[in-house]
């Protein structure tokens, strides 16, 4: 059972006020994915420069008092039309590569709680995957008990998944070759890390500079490590290098950083 992940800063333009697909980047991994011959795979990807600003804008996930409820409905429908938008023109790609995607988008399927799912009806997930579709999910706005409403990342999403499905092959791409102490791209002397153990790594660890409601490079590491914490290896590795997702896909050696508590 194979979980990719899909990164937002990979397939848009991340730091754009608006959604900005990146056409080159999404057709090259479309190719990269149908060409490795995966079967049992699910797909979840990041929202980008679609979902993150209108979700910043309208403060998605933090308390509201009851008079601006209506404001803060049209804030998450506009978040919703945007992430779906996105993911349209992802699955779109993958279909002209004939590959037999079919999105479920999270807000009809998990619920949450203080921005933890809470409630997650894996059903229909099953059942595509049973009948050989790949179903794609994305970082997406959900119904939250605490808080009306909340943003649950692509990164979350993920560990969701791989728990219930007992995935075997857990993949997070971004635009990185995978962890470093620092960002790489505005600092030389980064660090990198081949692996990761545990949350005590992060301790001069420098976050994401990019428009990123979600947590950045530390929310990914969080939950992945939680996975690790059952027993479930994970893979961080940069989707900006071509042929990197049809290797690790492949299984074939790639650079990269390994969650893993083992």
């Amino acid at each position: 059972m194979y979980i990719l992940k899909l990164g937002g800063s990979i397939l848009t333009k991340k730091d754009s006020s608006k959604g900005e697909i990146d056409s080159d980047n999404l057709k090259r991994l479309a190719k990269e994915i149908k060409e490795s011959a995966v079967t049992n795979l699910v797909i979840v990807h990041g929202a980008g420069s679609f979902g993150h600003p209108p979700a910043k804008k309208y403060k998605i996930g933090e308390k509201f008092a009851p008079e601006e409820y209506s404001q803060k409905r049209i804030g998450f429908t506009l978040t919703e039309n945007e992430v779906k938008r996105l993911n349209m023109l992802i699955c779109e790609a993958l279909i002209d590569m004939e590959l037999p995607v079919i999105a479920i988008p999270p807000s009809s399927v998990m619920t949450s709680s203080n921005k933890r799912v809470n409630s997650f009806n894996s059903t229909l997930v099953k059942k595509y995957l049973e009948k050989g579709y790949i179903p794609v999910m994305f970082g997406d706005v959900v119904l939250d008990d605490e808080l009306e409403m909340a943003v649950i990342s692509g990164d979350q999403i993920i560990q969701i998944l791989a728990k219930e499905l007992e995935a075997t092959n857990v993949i997070l791409s971004t635009d990185v070759d995978g962890v470093y102490n620092k960002n790489p791209k505005t600092h030389d002397d980064a660090i990198f890390f081949d692996k990761f153990t545990s949350l005590e790594d992060l301790e001069t660890f420098e976050g994401s500079t990019s428009v990123d409601v979600t947590g950045g490079m530390v929310g990914k590491i969080k939950e992945l490590l939680a996975l690790a914490d059952i027993g479930i290896d994970s893979m961080i590795i940069n989707a900006n290098k071509e042929n990197n997702i049809y290797k690790a896909l492949k299984n074939e050696k790639v650079k990269g950083t390994i969650i893993s508590k083992r």
